[in-house]
């Protein structure tokens, strides 16, 4: 699969980076508006994950920097988009319409309307689109889904998903709500997608919180209200700038036994009802790589992205924006059904 990777910053370098392990990828084309990264230095590029940007090699490879020419090159078979997420919608919906697959970084849109707008143009175009909710490819919330599915611990009884990192200081629109959708779309995003993922929509959202984006402050504590989970809950932010350190973790509580996460420990426990704590075995590679493998894969089949459907992705733009909104309300119940 000959893919583009359109946007070549955090996650462009990202994924750029995870392209080199993933089986039947080729990089043919990059495309950037910054003339010094389409020379292949990378190396000042920074994010919230700790890994540093590197210099690349691109000198066997088209270099574009207006993504119209990436559309006109009929090398490209697939572009993974790695943008500013306010234009994620309307390179997502040309590179579609120009007969290219589509790999786009989360979240997928701001708007929930242009959301299923995506989603509507990628049936229309017998093309590949999927979001980056690359979550859901983390080994240790693929043993979370597989337990919570597989139901062998009884139903969830409770559900707390948190997520934590310095407002970022690397690049300037993340700051401006209009261009980023502030802390909420750039980092819960994530946890929002998974309660989705995990549990489908809620019926409800409340949600508490603080925003100051200009003093590096966005913060929420949003309750999802399920009819048969008496407690869900995702929490986090951006706390101050630069030097609060990334974490992300989850505590969900099954009647048979909790599994919990944290990614300073690095590990997932069991703690099962009979009292003993059981290391949860984790399988598979990157998350990154898995991703991009998984969405490589199914360009090459025509297989539709079933661990990843963009409709679920659509749908977490919608959560998201239900818990800003909640927030606004200072703990009010705002229906996810209007």
């Amino acid at each position: 699969m000959r893919i583009a990777v359109i946007g070549l910053g955090f996650m462009g370098s990202t994924h750029l980076r995870a392209l080199k392990s993933v089986e039947r990828a080729e990089l043919v084309a990059v495309c950037s508006i910054d003339e010094s990264q389409l020379t292949g230095d990378l190396s000042k590029i920074e994010g919230n994950l700790g890994t540093k940007g590197e210099v690349l090699d691109f000198s066997k490879i088209q270099k574009y920097s207006n993504v119209q020419d990436v559309f006109k090159d009929p090398n490209v078979e697939a572009v993974d988009i790695c943008l500013p997420t306010d234009l994620h919608s309307s390179v997502a919906i040309a590179a579609l319409r120009a007969g290219k697959h589509v790999l786009v970084e989360k979240p997928m849109a701001l708007s929930g309307a242009i959301a299923d707008e995506m989603v509507r143009e990628g049936e229309k175009s017998g093309k590949v689109l999927m979001a980056a909710q690359v979550l859901r490819f983390f080994p240790a919330y693929k043993a979370l889904h597989e337990a919570v599915t597989r139901g062998g611990l009884g139903p969830v009884r409770s559900a707390l998903f948190r997520r934590r990192c310095a407002a970022p200081a690397w690049s300037g629109w993340l700051a401006d709500p209009s261009k980023s959708g502030g802390g909420v779309f750039d980092l819960l995003i994530h946890d929002a997608d998974m309660c989705v993922h995990l549990f489908g929509m809620p019926e409800a959202v409340s949600a508490t919180g603080y925003e100051d984006l200009q003093g590096g402050i966005d913060t929420v504590t949003a309750t999802l209200h399920y009819s048969n989970i008496p407690s869900v809950v995702i929490s986090g932010g951006w706390h101050h700038k630069k030097a609060y350190p990334f974490s992300m973790e989850y505590t969900v509580v099954m009647q048979g036994g909790t599994m919990d996460f944290s990614s300073a420990r690095g590990d997932a426990t069991l703690y099962d009802e009979a009292g003993e704590a059981k290391p949860v075995a984790l399988s598979g590679r990157d998350g990154f790589e898995a991703e991009l493998q998984y969405f490589v894969d199914c360009c090459r089949s025509g297989a539709k992205p079933e661990i990843c459907p963009p409709q679920q992705s659509a749908d977490s733009v919608k959560l998201a924006l239900l818990m800003v909104e909640a927030r606004k309300h200072n703990g009010e119940r705002i229906s996810c059904r209007n």
